[in-house]
């Protein structure tokens, strides 16, 4: 697969994302998916990320930084939100906090299969 097939698949997942089109994710995201080395399933990784939604109502995925080298991506993603209540054990309760996910994505045969990310929990501490 070429740099620009698989950047614009992934720029197609966070469309998805960003829609909440939760029926569409099986076009994006394998079977077999894992995140973080905890393998989900697609079942699994739909409710992490409606779990998401719900926590922080306002989340909208933004590509800060796109590297495409198939069969890997390498994004960075800035978020610009405020969750309900706690997130990352941080009592943030509806202020808006803007901090960024770098994260690596394998591909297998067209679909994220491995998934790996840190989110910058340091920089959301300092806004509270």
């Amino acid at each position: 697969m070429a740099r620009e097939e698989l950047a614009g698949i992934y720029r197609n997942y966070i469309a998805c994302l960003n829609r909440q089109d939760w029926p569409a994710l099986g076009r994006f995201v394998h079977g077999e998916v894992a995140h973080n080395a905890r393998p989900l399933g697609l079942s699994g990784y739909r409710a992490m990320l409606e779990r998401d939604f719900r926590e922080i109502p306002d989340l909208h995925f933004d590509i800060e930084l796109l590297i495409a080298e198939p069969p890997r991506i390498a994004a960075r993603l800035k978020f610009d939100c405020a969750p309900a209540g706690t997130f990352l054990g941080l009592a943030v309760n509806g202020r808006r906090v803007r901090f960024c996910e770098n994260v690596f994505y394998e591909f297998d045969d067209g679909k994220i299969r491995q998934v790996w990310s840190v989110i910058d929990k340091t920089a959301i501490e300092a806004q509270l």
